[in-house]
C-alpha cells in the first residue's frame, strides 16, 4: 500500500493525522524525543499543509539516522576502581558472560580497549587507561586515547578525584563534550564506617560526607564541582547509577538517544518505562514510514504477517530481556527454574495461536483498550494497521513481563 489513506477518506483525515501527532510527540518531554525537535516541526508542517508524502520524507532520515549512528562512551579512570563492572552494567551483563569486561584482574589496560553492546550494535564501551599512567602521560592523552571520537566521557574514581583527573575534565569542557565523575564502591565505605561507628552509624550522612569529600576536590582548585554520581559496583539499583543513566539519556543527542535509552539493563522500573516510551515513539515513526497509517478495518490477518508479527515480538523480547536466553541466565543466577520464570510472564506465550481468529480476538481487545487510552489514537480517530496495533500489544505485554521479573528476581 503506497498510499496513507484510502481514496474516500484522504482529504478529510489529515486532521486527524496532524492531531494524532501532535497528542503522540508534542506532550512528550524533550529528553525522551527520539528525533531533534527541528524534525517534529517538519513532520507537523507537512501533515499541516497535508503532504503526507513531506512528512513520509523527514521520518525516513530521521529513522535512518537513529538506525546507524554510531555511539561512544568512554570510561577512564585508575586500575581498580570499578571500570570494568560500570561498563558491564551498561551493557547489561554479567562478569563471566561473553564479551564482558574483565573483572578483578591485574592491571592490563595498556590501550584504550572497545566493548560493543549485546544488543546495541552501534553502542560501544571504551575502557581506557587511567590519564597519568606509563604510556598515557597527561600531555598527551587526549590525543592518544582518540579523544574526538567519544560522545561523552565518565570518570571513575574509588576514593578522591586527582588533579590529573580534574584538569582532564576541564580539557574536555574547553573541547565542548560532556563528563560525569563518578565515585565507586560507597557500599563498601558505608559497611566500613558502620563496623568503626555501629552506634551512630547513619547511611544519608556518610553519604552526603563522601559527597562533599569529592565536593571539596574541586572547590580547592577552584573548579566548580559538577553532579557526582555515588555508586555501588555490586548493586547498581542503589545509590546514584539510575540518576547516572537518566543524565546521559538526557544529554545525548536526539538521534542517539533511541539505541542509547534500549541499551539499558532492566535495574528500576521507571528505566523500563523508559524504554516503553521510546519503543513506542519508534513504532508510530516506523507506521508512518511504511505508509501503513490507514482506516483499515479489523479483519482478518495474513500468514506474512504472522511471521513478520512473530519476529518483532522476539526482537521486543530481546531489548527487554524476557527472551529465552536471557530467562536461561536469569534462572542461573536467581537459582530458580527456568519455567518458573516462564510462569510468572505472557509474552512468551502470545502468538501460541491456532489460527486467524484468535489474532482477530487479541487484536479487537487491545484495540478497546486502546481506545480507551488518554490520547491514544483511536482517540483521534486515526487508525493503524492491525499489525501495528499488535506491536504495541507486544511492547506493552514485554514491558509489564519486564517489571514483573524485576519485582520477582
Amino acid at each position: 500500500m503506497g498510499q496513507y489513506f484510502s481514496d474516500t477518506s484522504k482529504n478529510e483525515d489529515h486532521g486527524d493525522l496532524e492531531s494524532s501527532f501532535t497528542t503522540c510527540f508534542k506532550t512528550t518531554n524533550t529528553e525522551s524525543k527520539i528525533i531533534t525537535q527541528e524534525a517534529i516541526d517538519s513532520i507537523e508542517l507537512h501533515l499541516t499543509k497535508g503532504n503526507i508524502q513531506g512528512a513520509n520524507s523527514v521520518i525516513r532520515d530521521a529513522l535512518k539516522n537513529i538506525d546507524n549512528v554510531p555511539i561512544n562512551v568512554a570510561v577512564t579512570g585508575e586500575f581498580g576502581v570499578g571500570k570494568s563492572s560500570l561498563i558491564n552494567a551498561l551493557m547489561g551483563v554479567g562478569p563471566d558472560d561473553e564479551g564482558a569486561a574483565q573483572v578483578g584482574v591485574v592491571a592490563t589496560t595498556m590501550m584504550r580497549t572497545p566493548y560493543k553492546h549485546p544488543k546495541i550494535q552501534t553502542l560501544t564501551l571504551w575502557d581506557l587507561p587511567g590519564i597519568g599512567t606509563v604510556n598515557f602521560p597527561p600531555k598527551d592523552y587526549l590525543e592518544k586515547v582518540k579523544f574526538q571520537e567519544y560522545d561523552f566521557f565518565i570518570i571513575v574514581s574509588a576514593t578522591r578525584f586527582t588533579k590529573l583527573e580534574l584538569d582532564l575534565a576541564k580539557a574536555i569542557k574547553f573541547m565542548k563534550k560532556n563528563y560525569y565523575f563518578v565515585r565507586t564502591k560507597v557500599d563498601l565505605d558505608l559497611d566500613n564506617e558502620k563496623k568503626c561507628n555501629s552506634r551512630t552509624f547513619d547511611r544519608e550522612k556518610t553519604l552526603q560526607q563522601i559527597r562533599s569529600m569529592c565536593v571539596n576536590t574541586f572547590s580547592q582548585i577552584n573548579m566548580d564541582a559538577p553532579q557526582i554520581f555515588l555508586i555501588s559496583n555490586s548493586n547498581f539499583s542503589d545509590y546514584d547509577f539510575p540518576v547516572l543513566m537518566d543524565a546521559l539519556v538526557k544529554d545525548l543527542s536526539a538521534q542517539k538517544r533511541h539505541n542509547f535509552m534500549l541499551s539499558l539493563a532492566n535495574i528500576t522500573e521507571p528505566a523500563i518505562d523508559k524504554k516503553h516510551n521510546s519503543m513506542q515513539q519508534a513504532i508510530w515513526f516506523e507506521a508512518c514510514k511504511d505508509g501503513l497509517l490507514a482506516t483499515v478495518p479489523v479483519v482478518g490477518i495474513l500468514r506474512d504477517d504472522v511471521e513478520k508479527l512473530k519476529e518483532k515480538l522476539n526482537h521486543y523480547r530481546v531489548l527487554f530481556g524476557v527472551d529465552d536466553e536471557s530467562l536461561e541466565v536469569m534462572a542461573k543466577d536467581s537459582q530458580v527454574p527456568v519455567e518458573q520464570l516462564k510462569k510468572m510472564i505472557k509474552s512468551p506465550y502470545l502468538l501460541e495461536t491456532e489460527g486467524e481468529t484468535t489474532l482477530g480476538e487479541m487484536l479487537l481487545k487491545y484495540l478497546e483498550k486502546f481506545a480507551s487510552a488518554t490520547g491514544g489514537p483511536l482517540a483521534t480517530g486515526l487508525y493503524f494497521r492491525k499489525t501495528f496495533y499488535l506491536q504495541f500489544l507486544f511492547l506493552d505485554t514485554v514491558t509489564e513481563d519486564a517489571k514483573v521479573l524485576l519485582r520477582q528476581i
